[in-house]
Order: structure tokens, then C-alpha cells, then sequence
């Protein structure tokens, strides 16, 4: 075991050379070993590039590194503890048990080189924001869900000691997960939650898609994992048994007509699949005829003097107008259906109108239509844009709040960044208890912003954390944890 442990510190002696003399990052201040730890200093302002290296040649998860930069002081990733220090407010050191370094193991295979938009946990977010997906196994046995329980299962493979299950669904762990052996193969049932996932298998240490699964997908990594989907939704359409073909089609495949081909049953069609949460609408394809679904109610115009049928996932939400008794028709439209005018008809109700329509996790812009007149929504303060481009914002289960202090005189606040792609017009801001807010909804991962105070563009005077930018003015970093 010394001698392993001299031969790792021969190899990350020599490989702090070779960095040295490159100039791609001063290891000099980013890396020293200390009390058999790897201490790895970080300067918080590090451009992406740096920190883009400093995993790629350390096996550092950007899992990890987003810890770093959400504050925290501890995290496990893969097995391993990983613990961070403050030094000064825009530089930490994050160290692990050298013991735990795979120098000597580190295959080509393993090496992180992850762009920002990609990071770690990021992909705990495809769970959700994959619109929908279904499954490929050439073995109907390898994968089942039902009740909410996945089950896996990996034939074969009976001289192997161990094989462990590691996916996005327990953070890459190496150890959390072990399968049961039987006496045609591994086994493991688990608890999942509708949606995407990616996984591999662990024989022995070592890594291996699933040989019986025709998806892949990637996290961030150079390598390949398997995908799979927990399926959430059971189309069927009864009848048509003399059809040849039927295929399903909808928005949440963007209309394509030649992709989800159903199978037939004793009753007539079925195609089971995961759907995200939201509303969808759809229609079948028998044999060349698009047909709406005879057994689903619900039908909206979609403009073109067609019909589709549509279906909610989720909770309902309620858009409400008050006012206007004397209006012969509202509708509602924004960015959720492709603004399209005239396919969401509100119902007049007590003391105005309204539509229940359920929406995933987000944020969304949107207008009411009064009898062919555009507005926004007079009880929301929550507007994006200026004059006729003006529109309303919702935000579905906001989980971040921007708040900007000390400038309670301002007349007009707005919040920009990488969430909207920089829209100069910004997300309007509200002021409340003399400080202004904004509730979004924001999936896992890293954002850079500003706050624009009549017309002046800030960062952010209560947040530490920030990056510079191709002006040199900079620009505030908030990390969003799953």
C-alpha cells in the first residue's frame, strides 16, 4: 500500500510539472498536498476556462464545484468527502482525503472536461425538463416501472463480486447502491419519481453502460450512459383493429408524425410514455388520418379551423380577468402555446372571467385578449418589455427570489441575465417593503445576472459571488441547487 501511495505522488508531482511549465493554471497557489490531503486553492473570480481545467485534470465533479460556489462546506460525491475553507471572501480551499485520489486508477474515460451550461447537477434538472421520452430495451425484462418503483435488472454476469447501480438519481454514487444477485443476474428495485434518467452499471470497479438498452445520453462527461425513462402516461385509443399503423403525435414531440408508433392490444392501440408536467395537446395518426382522441373530451381550436386534443399533467392554474361583463369573447395567450390567439377561450365566471390550464415548473409571459384587444394582466405588477411588447410574467413554483436593497427611490428596477438571454427590456421588479423582488423559477445550475436601476446596469451589492465579462464590468453569480 506505501508503495502505491509513493507512485500516486510520483504522478501528481509530475503532473504539477507539466502544468507549471504549460501556464494553463498556476498550480503553484491552486494545488499543494497538506496532512495526506489534496488542497486545491480557488479564487471565486476564476474565468470558465480555469475552472474548466482545474476539473478536467483533477477529477473534480462540477457537482463539487458547484458546492463551492453555493457556499457550502462539506459535500460526498462518488464516496468521497470533500470539505471547503474560506480564506478571504473571494478565495476557498477544497481539500479531499489523498488516499482518495485515483492518480493511478484515472482512466481516459473518467476525465471531466464540463462546459458551465452543462455543469453537475444541472442534469438533476432533465428529469423535468425533458418534454417527454420513451424507452428502447431490446429485453422487456431489464426494466420495469410501475406504483412508483423502478425495477433494474443486468442478466448475466454471475462471476463478477459486486455490481452497484450509480445514476443521475443518486448523485454518481459509488456505493450507494448495490445490486442483489439471483441466479440469472442483478437485481435492484428503487423509488423514482416520473422522468429522465442516466445511469451505469459498476461490475467489479468497472463501468459499463446497459448492453440491453438502445438510449444514450451525457451528463457533462466524454463518455456515453445509458437513459432511461419512468413513465408517467398511458395513451390508448380503442378501435381502428384494421388498422396497419398508428402513431401519436403532439406538441410535446413537436408534430412529428413519423416517430411514436403505438402497438396494438386486444382493444385497439396503446403507447405508454413519460410526459412532462404541464398541458399538452395531441392527436392520433391512423393510417394516414389524423384523428382527435374520441374518448378525451377535451378539444381546443388550434387556429387553423382544426382541432387537438389536449391533456394536463400537474396542477391546474387558475388565470383569472376581472372586470369586463359586457365582452362577447376572452382569450388568453403567451409563450406556453405558441401564442396562439385563438385556442385558449376563458369562461366568464362571477365578477369576471377565467381558465384553469396547467403549467409546469417556470416562468412564462403572457396577454389576455379582450374581444381582439391585446392587454396584460392589470392585477399582475410583474411585466416584461415596453409599449405594445409589453407582457405580463407568471412564474409556476417560483424556488429563487431577487432582491435588491438601497435603492428605494428608484422609479423603475428590472433583473437581467443568462436566464432570459440578457433581454435588455429585463424582468420589471417590485417594490416591497422599501426593496425590490422578483420570484422565478430556475432550474439546477449556475446563472450569471445584473439589476438595471433606471437605465444603470449593477451587480448585485449584496452577493459576493461574481464572474467578469467581455466588458469588464462584471456580472453577479447565483447558483440554484436541485
Amino acid at each position: 500500500m506505501k508503495r502505491i501511495e509513493n507512485t500516486a505522488l510520483l504522478v501528481l508531482v509530475l503532473m504539477l510539472t507539466v502544468l507549471m511549465v504549460s501556464g494553463q493554471v498556476n498550480v503553484k497557489d491552486a494545488c499543494r498536498l497538506e496532512d495526506e490531503r489534496l488542497v486545491f486553492r480557488i479564487d471565486l473570480q476564476w474565468s470558465r476556462a480555469q475552472k474548466a481545467e482545474l476539473m478536467r485534470l483533477f477529477e473534480i465533479d462540477s457537482a463539487v464545484l458547484a458546492g463551492v460556489y453555493a457556499g457550502k462546506s462539506e459535500m460526498v460525491s462518488r464516496g468521497i468527502t470533500w470539505k471547503v475553507k474560506r480564506v478571504t471572501p473571494r478565495v476557498v480551499e477544497l481539500s479531499k482525503p489523498l488516499t482518495a485520489t485515483s492518480v493511478l486508477s484515472a482512466d481516459p474515460g473518467d476525465v471531466v472536461l464540463v462546459d458551465d451550461d452543462l455543469a453537475g447537477y444541472g442534469m438533476e434538472a432533465a428529469r423535468e425538463t425533458y418534454p417527454y421520452g420513451v424507452n428502447k430495451f431490446t429485453r422487456f425484462s431489464v426494466f420495469q416501472y410501475t406504483n412508483g418503483y423502478a425495477h433494474f435488472f443486468l442478466p448475466g454476469h454471475l462471476s463478477v463480486k459486486q455490481v452497484v447501480l450509480s445514476g443521475t438519481f443518486n448523485g454518481w454514487s459509488t456505493t450507494q447502491m448495490p445490486m442483489m444477485r439471483s441466479d440469472s443476474g442483478w437485481t435492484l428495485r428503487m423509488k423514482l419519481k416520473p422522468g429522465r434518467y442516466l445511469y451505469k452499471y459498476i461490475l467489479d470497479g468497472n463501468w459499463t453502460s446497459d448492453p440491453f438498452n438502445r438510449l444514450w445520453g451525457r451528463d457533462g462527461n466524454i463518455n456515453d450512459n445509458s437513459v432511461v425513462y419512468c413513465y408517467n402516461y398511458f395513451f390508448t385509443l380503442k378501435g381502428k383493429t384494421n388498422a396497419r399503423t398508428v402513431y401519436l403525435t403532439g406538441s410535446f414531440n413537436r408534430w412529428n408524425g413519423h416517430e411514436l408508433k403505438m402497438f396494438k392490444t386486444a382493444y385497439g392501440w396503446a403507447l405508454p410514455l413519460y410526459l412532462r408536467e404541464g398541458t399538452h395537446s395531441y392527436k392520433f395518426i391512423v393510417d394516414g388520418e389524423w384523428i382527435t382522441d374520441p374518448n378525451n373530451p377535451v378539444t381546443r381550436p388550434d387556429g387553423n379551423g382544426n382541432f387537438n386534443s389536449f391533456l394536463g399533467i400537474g396542477t391546474p392554474f387558475n388565470f383569472a380577468l376581472n372586470g369586463y361583463p359586457n365582452a362577447g369573447k376572452v382569450m388568453v395567450a403567451g409563450n406556453f402555446n405558441g401564442w396562439n390567439p385563438g385556442e385558449l377561450q376563458m369562461e366568464k365566471a362571477s365578477g369576471g372571467w377565467q381558465l384553469n390550464y396547467v403549467l409546469a415548473p417556470g416562468n412564462y409571459e403572457y396577454k389576455f385578449i379582450v374581444d381582439g384587444k391585446w392587454m396584460t394582466d392589470p392585477a399582475n405588477p410583474f411585466k416584461v418589455g415596453k409599449g405594445d411588447f409589453q407582457n405580463s410574467v407568471l412564474v409556476v413554483q417560483p424556488n429563487h427570489t431577487f432582491i435588491l436593497k438601497l435603492y428605494p427611490s428608484a422609479g423603475n428596477v428590472m433583473v437581467t441575465g443568462s436566464f432570459n438571454q440578457w433581454n435588455a427590456d429585463g424582468w420589471r421588479m417590485t417594490k416591497k417593503d422599501g426593496q425590490w423582488i422578483l420570484p422565478v423559477h430556475l432550474n439546477p445550475g449556475k446563472y450569471t445576472y445584473k439589476f438595471v436601476v433606471d437605465g444603470k446596469w449593477i451587480m448585485d451589492p449584496m452577493n459576493d459571488l461574481w464572474e467578469d465579462n467581455e466588458y469588464g464590468t462584471g456580472n453577479s453569480v447565483v447558483w440554484i441547487e436541485p
